[in-house]
């Protein structure tokens, strides 16, 4: 097969830099894909397997937003600076930048898919299909569940989590190997972790500022600037054709999901039945298979 082009490069956006990767060829006919990554803070190395949907003809654009990867990080920025606004305002001036603002497709995974839930919420003339992949509805039903699905874990887990969240003792290996334990389930399940899955987990390690100040210490509870937030009532705006995807064991449970579900006009859900947080990574073949049909049902629109 004929090695793909790839181009990088960054983008000026507020005084800072936007890194990005262009898989393809952005002139191409087919609709290009501009796939957001999750944290928030984490870095585009996890999802960059999606680069082999450039296969089909269209570009595949991945980015790093602004505080994590390639991009211009702030570690001394106030807890105010990082906001679903910024990210949204990096995202159309990634999209105005690289002439994708009047015929893209999206796709957001994890924290990405709210980010792109809020971005088509906005209805931009330009959006012609919307994937929303492991993403929940709002911060509190991510709450509520991750509560029960600690409660399917073995006793001894569970008991480390709540003995050491109750004694603030976060850091504690003990209470590492409990949490790293529930991430084995329910974020990726492939073991050990893929090479691009721990390049982003490395990357993030050496500075967590923006998944500290917006979720907080880890996946279990949100005490960032992201509690509270929800688009459970809004997503009734979202007019763009919609492709929910979710892993049978996913952190995001189909509960965090269902009102994507039950208020967006135009979608649908796949389930990967062997998959949790990443099924791009634990049913790669069929998740990119499941994803290229789609978009390419759209790509006249």
């Amino acid at each position: 097969m004929t090695e793909l082009p790839v181009t990088e490069g960054t983008i000026e956006f507020r005084g800072h830099e936007t890194w990005y990767r262009v898989t393809g060829d952005l002139n191409s006919t087919l609709t290009p894909l501009v796939v957001a990554h999750g944290g928030p803070g984490c870095s585009h190395d996890y999802l960059l397997s999606l680069a082999a949907l450039a296969s089909s003809g269209r570009a595949v654009v991945h980015y790093d937003q602004l505080g994590g990867g390639r991009s211009t990080h702030l570690p001394d920025a106030d807890r105010d600076f990082w906001t679903v606004e910024l990210f949204l305002d990096e995202l159309d001036n990634l999209l105005t930048t690289l002439g994708l603002d009047a015929r893209y497709h999206f796709l957001g995974q994890s924290w990405g898919g709210m980010l792109g839930a809020e971005h088509a919420i906005r209805q931009p003339s330009g959006l012609r299909a919307l994937v929303l992949s492991n993403s929940p509805a709002s911060m509190d039903l991510w709450a509520s569940e991750a509560l029960v699905l600690r409660s399917t874990m073995p006793a001894e887990v569970a008991e480390a989590l709540d003995r050491h969240e109750a004694d603030g003792s976060l850091n504690d290996p003990e209470y590492l190997a409990a949490t790293q334990a529930y991430y084995d389930v329910h974020v990726c399940r492939v073991l050990p972790n893929p090479p691009e899955v721990v390049r982003t987990f490395e990357i993030m390690s050496h500075d967590s500022t923006v998944y500290n100040t917006m979720n907080g210490p880890n996946e279990f509870f949100c005490v960032g600037t992201l509690r509270g937030w929800s688009v459970v009532e809004r997503v009734r705006h979202i007019l763009a054709p919609t492709l929910l995807l979710s892993g049978r064991h996913d952190e995001a449970t189909p509960a965090t999901i269902q009102p994507f579900f039950d208020n967006i006009p135009d979608v649908r859900w796949e389930i990967f039945e062997d998959s949790s947080h990443m099924p791009f990574v634990e049913e790669p073949e069929r998740f990119r298979a499941v994803v290229e049909e789609f978009l390419a049902a759209h790509d006249a629109d």
